[in-house]
């Protein structure tokens, strides 16, 4: 059976009068090949991967994808038999989710192992590696109180903002680590020094995190066009550097004394 659009339902005689191309080269008239008529079918036909797909489309608001996906094929799998042939593909944004997360399983823990490496190529110190390494939590703690803070799941666009933070943050406690070392050198430190060098280096620290925060309000409060992957990814990183501008200074030089007493 030939489908043809409701347009053409007055031609059916020139339709089965077309001329098609044999192989032998002879002209072959359409109504000697097929039964020509008109049906109801669908507009458009889509295939995935050479067989025939129906998308069905829905909009998640006040939820995970996640969690939707997995209610989802947990009601699918307990109400629904799949004939033989059949399969269901969740895609969208779901499916650049699961991805995202694959290789953010992967990135994550590569950029903190390369991290820790530069920092102790820098330091040559295990401890003052590890105290460095604490703004990475500060960071981390922060960009995820943001996220709930706003409403916001866990996206592509978030854990993009999760790599990002962990580089500013440390940044800061580089800036704080490296002043405290150069200064104090091999003498003993005491708290009223790095009370003194800490101080000394709070505009700089302010300077960095403050401008970064800044700039990214803006996106963080969009409301136009491809905001909405915006305002996840600057939510994030407002958050972590918010915390990272709050706890470094506060507890950095506790635990820098703490680990020079227990080094000495």
């Amino acid at each position: 059976m030939v489908r043809y659009l409701p347009q053409f339902r007055n031609n059916i005689d020139e339709i089965k009068k077309l001329l098609v191309p044999s192989s032998s080269g002879a002209l072959v008239p359409m109504e000697q090949l097929a039964d020509i008529g008109f049906v109801e079918g669908q507009t458009n036909i889509y295939r995935y991967n050479n067989k025939r797909m129906v998308t069905v489309r829905t909009n998640i608001r006040g939820r995970d994808q996640g969690g939707f996906v997995k209610e989802l094929q947990q009601k699918i799998s307990g109400g629904i038999v799949i004939p033989k042939g059949y399969e269901l593909v969740y895609g969208g944004q779901y499916e650049n989710l699961e991805r995202a997360g694959k290789q953010l399983a992967l990135t994550i823990p590569l950029t903190l192992v390369m991290v820790i490496v530069f920092l102790f190529m820098l330091y040559k110190n295990f401890s003052h590696t590890l105290i460095t390494t604490s703004c990475v939590l500060f960071a981390l703690a922060g960009g995820i109180i943001a996220l709930l803070i706003r409403g916001y799941y866990f996206n592509v666009s978030a854990g993009v903002g999760f790599v990002s933070i962990f580089g500013i943050s440390v940044m800061a406690g580089v800036l704080l680590v490296s002043a405290l070392n150069r200064s104090i050198g091999n003498q003993q430190p005491g708290m009223q020094l790095i009370n003194k060098i800490s101080k000394e280096q709070l505009r700089a620290i302010l300077s960095i995190l403050v401008l970064a925060i800044s700039g990214l309000i803006p996106a963080a409060i969009s409301k136009g066009i491809g905001s909405d992957v915006q305002r996840p990814l600057a939510t994030v990183i407002i958050g972590g550097l918010t915390s990272t501008l709050l706890f470094t200074p506060i507890l950095m030089p506790p635990l820098y004394w703490w680990a020079s007493k227990k080094e000495k």
